[in-house]
């Protein structure tokens, strides 16, 4: 904890202010700030830039050093496998959410060298957080804004556009929670992409916390999730993606009856052997139908996909630029690439 003093910079030297900060108790999340003759601020992350709120100014907390998908492969946060299956998947635009549980455990490291797996001609929009106003979606009143009618739409549309969410919850103005959150969920269902992260250390954990209000999505809301990738940061240090879960969409068949499945997994992490076992093989059909591939396409386009991560990562291409362009030299040459 710090103290900032009053009148300059000593503390209780203005009367006035003395009395007034006496009487003083900041209540919010986190601790309660009652002060006497100064105000004392709790620890918080460092922060970056500031941008403009309804409500003022917030600020960023300071973005991590970027670090490449290979990278993550060569310190084991995830495997080639898992990282081939959720790049056909992302390629897809099928939403990503990374959880986990605390600060500090890597979800936005993982998450951005994951968008590195959008295709070309995709482009992410990054929310405003609390000061959203969705004035450039042009769903934005039938997906149940209650805001300002769109000023700016037409500029994005769902095929081409991937709504991108720092972190889903309310700790910071520019994180997105409320109202807000609940927009972006929701356009998962027309079309857009999603990108997000948020603290939970669970898939049921996710569902609950976006259950509950001010958010309120219902279930075939959340159905919309996509991959949900639970990662760990162990006590050595190490980081590691426990479970990868695929949340079906809630879909009707031949006679318009809802189909509500479960959550699929696609990987655990085996802590024992340090390792990971994929399970994905068994939902094969229902993922390449949700990236418009033949079972049998997507089957071998995971395992070419394995394949050259394994390379990039045995050969040491692990800078972010060098695999950039690696992954962009795939797309051009991959024989199976979906158009």
């Amino acid at each position: 904890m710090r103290g900032i003093g009053v009148c300059g910079g000593v503390p209780g030297d203005c009367g006035c202010a003395r009395a007034a900060l006496a009487r003083l108790t900041l209540l919010g999340p986190g601790p309660t700030l009652a002060v006497r003759g100064r105000i004392v601020l709790p620890e918080i992350p460092p922060l970056a830039d500031a941008m403009p709120q309804r409500a003022g100014w917030a600020f960023r907390p300071v973005p991590p050093t970027p670090r490449s998908i290979v990278e993550l492969l060569r310190a084991g946060t995830l495997d080639a496998e898992l990282a081939a299956t959720v790049w056909v998947l992302i390629e897809g635009r099928v939403p990503v959410i990374v959880a986990a549980d605390g600060g500090g455990a890597g979800k936005t490291t993982l998450l951005d060298a994951l968008l590195t797996f959008l295709p070309d001609g995709v482009t992410t929009h990054e929310l405003a957080g609390s000061s959203e106003t969705f004035d450039w979606l042009p769903q934005a009143t039938e997906l149940g804004w209650q805001g300002a009618l769109p000023t700016r739409a037409g500029t994005v549309r769902p095929d081409t556009t991937v709504l991108l969410v720092p972190e889903l919850s309310d700790h910071l103005p520019t994180y997105t929670w409320g109202a807000e959150a609940r927009i972006a969920i929701r356009a998962a269902s027309v079309g857009y992409g999603l990108a997000a992260t948020i603290h939970a250390d669970s898939l049921d954990e996710v569902f609950e916390a976006l259950r509950r209000p001010p958010v309120e999505a219902d279930d075939d809301e959340l159905s919309r999730l996509g991959v949900v990738l639970v990662l760990r940061h162990l006590d050595d240090g190490r980081r590691r993606i426990a479970a990868a879960h695929y949340v079906r969409p809630t879909a009707r068949d031949e006679h318009g009856h809802v189909q509500r499945l479960g959550p699929a997994v696609l990987a655990t992490w085996d802590a024992d052997r340090d390792r990971f076992e994929h399970f994905g093989w068994g939902i094969t059909p229902e993922l390449a139908l949700r990236v418009g591939r033949r079972a049998g396409d997507f089957e071998l386009e995971v395992e070419r996909r394995r394949d050259y991560l394994t390379d990039l990562a045995t050969a040491g291409v692990v800078a972010l630029h060098d695999v950039r362009t690696a992954i962009a030299a795939y797309r051009t040459h991959s024989p199976t690439l979906a158009t």
